[in-house]
């Protein structure tokens, strides 16, 4: 059988279109952002980002998904110019956006529930979690994007979306369908610094562990991680990728992204993970391959 393929791409951060003075900005924190993005600009590149994309677009997968901070402040324009450069990675049916923090920076004027994006979140359902089936995979779409205070970058679910999560992994696999859990923030423990951390991350795991899914994937930790969470019939793996704007020899780790191939192997299923990334200027290389057992 001919296999799935999934793009999994992270932490876009486009670089912001020019942003009028809102007086509700300078109370919120916009403003402290638009400071620290001013010293980290260099850490994301839209001409790495574009190549990135480009790499993408010529290995045409079935579906993309990114897991988030596609934009940096949370502002109306910030939305309406993501959703112009989603329009030109492909059809809103082949890609899903699960947000991140930066996503959700500030409540203050942002569109409610990220409608701009709506197209791009998911077929089923009216709020998180979003269902997508495509071929053998069902792709549930979390968003643990809230607003949070100053010098803070954490996520939670909430108890109603982690447990209509319950509901649909339990579904999803009685259908026999191989499940893809997306979200922003790191599900293991210990990946990243508690100011960043998934306040829910237990109750998370706890219905990962009772329900079970195939494979979880995030971003949020700007790096290549594999890590893994028990399900009932084992370890469920984790995947996360480096920021997709982040240029090679920069701060921290270069662009890249994942081609995940999935395709049944008798009663079970068979997951190929395929690197891509940023080895030179804008030189996009195949960086190896494993598969998940």
């Amino acid at each position: 059988m001919t296999a799935f393929r999934l793009a999994h791409l992270s932490d876009l951060q486009l670089p912001p279109p020019p942003l009028p003075f809102r007086w509700r900005d300078a109370a919120s924190k916009r403003l402290l952002s638009r400071f620290a993005w001013r010293r980290k600009q260099h850490r994301h590149i839209q001409a790495v980002l574009d190549a990135i994309a480009a790499d993408v677009a010529a290995h045409a997968p079935d579906h993309v998904a990114i897991t988030g901070d596609v934009i940096n402040f949370a502002t109306p324009e910030e939305f309406a110019a993501a959703r112009a450069w989603l329009e030109g990675l492909g059809d809103p049916a082949n890609v899903t956006v699960s947000p991140g923090n930066h996503d959700a920076l500030s409540a203050a004027g942002a569109p409610k529930s990220f409608a701009p994006w709506r197209p791009w979140l998911g077929d089923e359902g009216e709020g998180f979690p979003y269902l997508r089936v495509r071929g053998p995979v069902a792709l549930i779409n979390l968003s643990s994007a809230i607003p949070t205070a100053l010098h803070l970058a954490q996520g939670t679910l909430g108890a109603a979306q982690i447990e209509r999560l319950r509901a649909v992994l339990r579904e999803t696999g009685q259908r026999g369908l191989y499940r893809i859990v997306l979200l922003h923030h790191p599900v293991a423990v210990g990946v990243v610094a508690g100011r960043k951390e998934l306040t829910d991350a237990e109750a998370l795991r706890a219905v990962l562990r009772e329900v079970g899914a195939e494979l979880v994937l995030h971003g949020h930790a700007h790096e290549a991680l594999m890590t893994s969470t028990p399900g009932p019939n084992g370890a469920i793996p984790i995947l996360a990728v480096p920021a997709a704007s982040t240029p090679f020899g920069g701060h921290g780790q270069p662009a890249r992204w994942n081609e995940i191939a999935v395709a049944r192997d008798g009663a079970d299923f068979r997951t190929r993970v395929t690197a891509h990334g940023i080895t030179g200027t804008l030189s996009v290389e195949p960086l190896g391959s494993y598969v998940l057992c």
